[in-house]
């Protein structure tokens, strides 16, 4: 079980990786014309805080068995690249707790003792759905404990519940996943907050084929919050869960957070069996890191 479960992360963690690096290319002016073409820009694609933050939690899992808060926050801090695009509090937080700080009073303190509510818990968070394919319950649980660690928000904890949960229910080995169904049982499992309100209008807009009328209405993370960026990435994954380039240009032309977002939905698609990325995109995207478990390289 173990196996299958590191398995199934690998493959959401892989998509993540290739979402993210793939979105961060189209923050380069000069790739502007590639995205209105969808056509590919030059390679090699670098990821970035969303992949690398990721990487911990895969990690941490394969170690644990589940999210240790300790363990996932020193492995952020240890392997915290400040190139990688994180934003600045979370900068300053994670070399503090390098430095022997505790990230419950770090993570606690910031904006004014409210917490964070941006999207960093939720982008980094769709191979623990995919780890838990068989609990969705269980993983929106442990994806609340390891928000906390860094985002303590009530936005921020429900977006990366929201995220889990849709990438346990997009892995089910049971079968084919409909839509609607997804993002019924994503609505069911997240506390009354912003985010659900969001996803909620994300279920009434599935028919709705144009994703830039549906970004202007749920957002496409350019405020960077949980609540602007959540719905719209598990609106775009639930539309297109058997194909992992529509839901890339899907939600990449949107614009936005477009990194996160991508992050975000390539992640839940690629939890599935039949969502994983085009093995060229993956040639094509910089190799996880070598501090991963051996079976992920």
């Amino acid at each position: 079980m173990t196996a299958d479960r590191f398995h199934r992360a690998l493959g959401s963690l892989r998509g993540l990786a290739v979402g993210d690096a793939l979105g961060s290319q189209f923050f380069v002016p000069d790739n502007y014309p590639s995205l209105k073409r969808r056509a590919l820009p030059p390679a090699p694609w670098q990821w970035t805080d969303d992949t690398e933050m990721a990487c911990s939690v895969l990690a941490v899992l394969a170690e644990h068995g589940r999210i240790d808060q300790d363990a996932l926050a020193r492995s952020f801090a240890q392997h915290h690249d400040f190139d990688r695009g994180y934003g600045p509090a979370v900068n300053r937080m994670l070399r503090l707790i390098r430095e022997g700080g505790d990230w419950r009073e770090l993570a606690a303190a910031l904006f004014q003792g409210q917490g964070s509510w941006g999207n960093g818990a939720a982008m980094r968070i769709a191979p623990l759905g995919a780890w838990y394919a068989d609990d969705p319950e269980q993983a929106t649980h442990q994806a609340e404990i390891s928000a906390y660690t860094t985002h303590q928000h009530r936005e921020a904890v429900a977006g990366s519940m929201a995220v889990a949960a849709a990438a346990a229910i997009a892995a089910d080995p049971s079968g084919d996943v409909d839509p609607g169904a997804l993002l019924d049982g994503v609505i069911a499992l997240v506390p009354r907050s912003a985010v659900q309100a969001g996803l909620r209008r994300a279920r009434d807009m599935l028919d709705y084929g144009d994703a830039t009328t549906v970004a202007a209405v749920l957002g496409c993370g350019r405020r960077t919050s949980a609540h602007d960026t959540v719905p719209f990435a598990l609106w775009a994954a639930a539309r297109h869960l058997g194909s992992f380039e529509e839901v890339f240009w899907t939600t990449a032309q949107a614009g936005g957070d477009v990194d996160t977002t991508c992050a975000i939905a390539g992640g839940v698609v690629a939890a599935g069996v039949r969502g994983a990325p085009p093995a060229d995109w993956l040639r094509q995207t910089e190799d996880l890191p070598d501090w991963l478990p051996v079976a992920a390289r």
